[in-house]
């Protein structure tokens, strides 16, 4: 398999591909002080200090917390985000969500209840979402 290098490999589209149906979950009562990065869907239902970053959905349960940024395809909030939202399709935020920062996306759905506090642009303002991978190494770097 290529580990370096411009060319994309089968086998390499293949562990893409695997990864991007890979859940994160942080779950209830958790608390991460950092960055996620991820081709697949990420759940929190905990609290978060950092960013997260998806080529898939991101889901805030109602005990979500995040004190960060959110850059992702779609994303689904019902708790409390205190940052920059980017989403390159659609965004819900649920009745119980409250946002204190700006909004980024494409198409906004907000259920009667939901809270923000911060601009709101719409439109296709948000192009591409590029994921660092370092987690492929060369058997000689072990």
């Amino acid at each position: 398999m290529a580990v370096f290098g411009n060319n994309t490999s089968k086998e390499t589209k293949k562990d893409i591909t695997e990864l991007s149906n890979a859940e994160t979950r942080i779950g209830k009562g958790a608390i991460l002080d950092g960055n996620i990065e991820t081709y697949g869907p990420v759940r929190l239902d905990g609290k978060i200090v950092g960013n997260i970053k998806s080529k898939s959905r991101v889901v805030l349960g109602e005990t979500s917390s995040l004190q960060g940024s959110i850059l992702a395809q779609n994303a689904e909030i019902s708790g409390e985000v205190k940052g920059l939202i980017e989403i390159v399709d659609l965004l819900t935020l649920k009745s119980t969500a409250v946002i204190n920062g700006d909004i980024v996306c494409n198409k906004l759905i907000v259920e009667a209840g939901a809270v923000s506090n911060g601009s709101c642009k719409m439109g296709n303002m948000v192009k591409e979402i590029k994921i660092n991978d370092n987690t492929k190494k060369n058997a000689h770097d072990s």
